[in-house]
């Protein structure tokens, strides 16, 4: 009895500091009174009072007496840290330094600050920028043929580069002032997200301009004449700009680029003046081939020490005229099918004076940090919105699909196989867009989570994998048959650029998300290494202990926070809400505490060789970021008003990210590198065990519920695409055939039920013109059935071509979708938006 009042002491005690906080030199004196108490009131027999003693003792007076903390753990442990620390490179430091911590630190640290969440405003687009996307974009949208621009021409039309300029596209993140849009990072990933539902070839070639490039660099680190120069031309399309980092032997190491250019005298514009001679070679250039200004970047060197003492100056960014001499501009790349233009260029011998580097000659060196910061921002924007789009688009026209195509008289979409398929299509799309909105909230308020942007980018894509892979699944031979009324190929094809470009997935999870997340996130890991760098010992001892010390209270209060909600089955976490959406927010908030457990630990244990841990660290990256989706899932419902009809897929969503958290956490454990203390502290924090679970048959079904029928769950999750009930169109005959199908479903299941059944030698229409002429269904019920057959024959129909077509790649389909090409009138737009404004009523 008297063990059971200690246990139950104790796990009073374990909450308190799980929930107070409580400074360690409290906590020791409370439990140091508890035990003498207890001790002499004789609750203890010898041996548990020793084990209890010993248990208390050594860490009160290893950690709470400062003589003892510095002489026996701080100055070793410093002096431990000072010899395995790794030396950081130049560009390590930048990446790790750039942007900044957002709502990812409180996931991190084991506590997250849920009214924090709540307080985040998830962003709306402007009237200007909502006129944009349901206007000019709407109008560039009906004027796409995917088919015409990947397969004949590979290229856009005239008629589209012309319209993209004229409507200045390409200025989207560039000020009024200077001709531009000035649109938000919400509205830059709307437009993106609407083009690139409809093709990913015309998306990308919005994207880039507006993305990591020469306007973006120019905007926040070039000099006042470079900005009145080039940003009026780069924004109605005079100047079409390209990025060229990556070359044959540089590509995820920038820092060892070949690329250089050297300081020396030359002539320009007849003058003889200081610059750089450059030599270059340059591969996956998007925008490349028609660049006219190529934003380069090269290490700079000075032999002759013409700007002062050093000779590597390192990493910088310049503009260069594509027509400078010297500037060879290659032949074309050929990406997957994909139409965008992507090329090599190279440069020999290429003289250019100090203005041509972006901000001049006193930015030399500093154009790795340059890049990385500018990368924090738009690598949340462009490819995410890809990813969005595709999830979207997917969700939408192979939920419709699978409604309309039948087997066996039933919907594909109500078996249980394509449900599953069907279901992650639905959950992943809302998670991909309720990552992108949350992110999107810090972009605008002008935060750089640069950890975040690389969480974005990174499962936003392989989402986009998984939900276009299904897509295909379900599709079945509709999908695989290449043509004019194929609208899921081309992006099935251009899935491995999005997971290549900005950063490839296997790096970016592996080795840069919590690489840079346990860097920057952590409270005190920071301040343990400054402390190790420092060149005054005493001082480095002083500073170190004091991080010691904090670090150490950190450690405990996160640990008994991690056995207090996992033994309570995270009953006793906090949580913003009551019932079902609140009892996620408590799981979640048990496993950003088993979370912040483990980090410690490994990162104590291996210090900087963790580093080289990449499948440990791709594991704590795969745990970060999908509590990352789950909070931004349950964000977004909320900010939604909670509707209803999504909770389904909200629940999804959730429960899919709490159980991968929960499953790579025990990765991280079972390949602890010190085995019996991995088993410890996997029976410490999961004390009930594994007991998350993937989302179950009855969510999956009712996730898929909602994809297969029309509905404002249905309408909510795919909004922002390019929509149109216009049967011409290559996904508008999807939404004439899904809303004719179910209209003429009550008559089907009236004639199964009275067995009325077409005999075999009769076609489809011959048997409802016999039921009509038997007076078995009416003219109009015969008119219902006949349109949905037609319309579904439309639907399910694929493409074929002639041999000839099919050796030289050119000439017409015969299309089982004729596509439209050209642009919609103002009127007609206008007509649309104010149709779905009333359906939105």
């Amino acid at each position: 009895m008297n063990i059971l009042f200690l246990l139950g002491a104790l796990f009073a005690l374990f909450y308190a500091i799980a929930r107070l906080q409580i400074p360690f030199r409290n906590l020791a004196l409370i439990t140091g009174l508890f035990l003498l108490a207890f001790t002499l009131l004789g609750g203890f027999n010898l041996f548990w009072a020793l084990l209890f003693w010993s248990a208390f003792l050594l860490p009160a007076v290893l950690l709470g007496i400062p003589q003892i903390r510095q002489r026996f753990l701080a100055r070793p442990l410093l002096r431990r840290i000072r010899k395995i620390l790794p030396p950081m490179s130049e560009t390590e430091r930048d990446a790790i330094e750039a942007g900044t911590v957002w709502w990812e630190a409180e996931l991190f640290r084991g506590a997250p600050d849920w009214q924090l969440l709540q307080n985040y405003r998830l962003p709306v687009l402007s009237d200007e920028e909502q006129a944009f996307v349901d206007g000019p974009v709407e109008q560039l949208c009906a004027m796409i043929d995917d088919w015409d621009i990947t397969h004949k021409r590979m290229d856009l039309p005239p008629e589209v580069w012309d319209f993209i300029k004229q409507n200045r596209f390409f200025g989207m993140i560039i000020p009024k002032r200077y001709g531009g849009l000035e649109f938000s990072a919400h509205g830059h990933s709307a437009v993106v997200t609407k083009l690139s539902a409809r093709s990913i070839s015309a998306g990308v070639t919005v994207m880039v301009p507006n993305s990591l490039g020469p306007a973006e660099l120019l905007l926040h680190y070039g000099s006042e004449a470079q900005k009145d120069y080039y940003l009026p031309r780069l924004a109605d399309g005079r100047e079409i700009p390209c990025f060229a980092l990556t070359g044959p032997f540089a590509g995820s190491d920038a820092g060892a680029i070949p690329d250089h250019g050297v300081v020396c005298m030359g002539t320009f514009q007849g003058e003889q003046v200081l610059g750089l001679r450059l030599n270059w070679e340059k591969r996956y250039i998007t925008l490349g081939p028609i660049a006219t200004v190529l934003g380069l970047a090269f290490k700079v060197f000075d032999p002759d020490k013409m700007l002062g003492d050093e000779e590597d100056l390192g990493v910088t960014c310049a503009l260069i005229p594509s027509n400078t001499a010297g500037v060879t501009i290659g032949n074309r790349h050929f990406p997957l099918n994909a139409a965008f233009q992507n090329g090599p260029n190279s440069g020999k011998d290429v003289f250019i004076p100090m203005d041509y580097i972006i901000g001049g000659q006193q930015n030399i060196g500093n154009g790795w940090r340059m890049l990385v910061e500018s990368l924090s921002v738009g690598r949340g924007i462009s490819l995410p919105a890809v990813g969005v789009a595709a999830g979207k688009s997917c969700a939408r026209n192979t939920g419709a699909y699978a409604h309309v195509r039948k087997q066996f008289n039933t919907s594909i979409g109500k078996f249980e196989g394509v449900e599953e398929a069907l279901a992650r299509i639905g959950g992943m799309a809302y998670m991909m867009e309720a990552g992108r909105l949350l992110t999107l909230s810090a972009l605008d308020s002008g935060e750089k989570p640069s950890i975040i942007t690389a969480i974005l980018k990174c499962y936003n894509t392989e989402h986009m994998r998984q939900v276009i892979n299904d897509a295909m699944d379900v599709h079945g031979g509709r999908g695989i048959c290449m043509g004019p009324s194929n609208y899921i190929a081309r992006a099935y094809q251009s899935v491995p650029v999005g997971i290549t470009v900005e950063g490839a997935n296997i790096l970016t999870r592996s080795m840069i998300i919590f690489g840079q997340g346990a860097i920057r996130c952590h409270p005190f890991l920071v301040r343990e290494m400054e402390a190790a760098t420092m060149q005054d010992l005493g001082a480095a001892e002083t500073a170190f202990d004091a991080a010691l010390r904090g670090h150490a209270e950190y450690f405990l209060t996160n640990f008994c926070r991690a056995f207090i909600y996992g033994i309570s089955g995270s009953h006793l976490a906090p949580a913003p809400y009551a019932g079902r959406i609140g009892d996620y927010y408590k799981r979640l908030g048990q496993m950003s505490a088993a979370f912040a457990v483990c980090a410690d630990l490994v990162l104590m244990v291996l210090g900087g060789s963790f580093k080289r841990k990449e499948m440990l660290s791709g594991r704590f990256a795969d745990a970060l970021s999908y509590m990352f989706y789950a909070s931004a899932a349950l964000k977004k419902f909320d900010a939604d008003g909670q509707p209803r009809s999504d909770l389904p897929l909200v629940e999804w969503s959730t429960k899919y990210c709490l159980y991968q958290v929960q499953m790579a956490l025990d990765e991280i454990l079972r390949n602890f590198p010190i085995k019996w203390l991995g088993v410890i502290v996997r029976h410490a924090i999961f004390p009930l065990g594994l007991s998350l679970r993937k989302p179950n048959d009855s969510l999956s079904h009712r996730v898929a519920a909602l994809l297969i029928k029309p509905g404002e769950a249905r309408d909510r999750l795919t909004a922002g695409i390019y929509t149109t009930d216009d049967t011409d169109d290559i996904t508008g005959c999807l939404e004439d055939a899904l809303h004719k199908v179910i209209k003429a479903e009550p008559i089907e299941r009236r004639l199964r039920h009275d067995e009325i059944n077409q005999h075999g030698l009769e076609d489809y229409q011959q048997w409802i013109e016999r039921l009509q002429n038997t007076g078995q269904v009416l003219t109009e019920e015969a008119d219902i059935l006949l349109q949905a057959r037609a319309a579904t024959r439309k639907v399910v129909m694929v493409d074929d071509f002639t041999p000839e077509q099919m050796t030289n790649k050119i000439g017409a389909a015969k299309k089982a979708v004729p596509v439209k090409k050209t642009a919609p009138t103002k009127k007609a737009v206008k007509k649309k938006a104010v149709k779905k404004k009333s359906a939105a009523s």
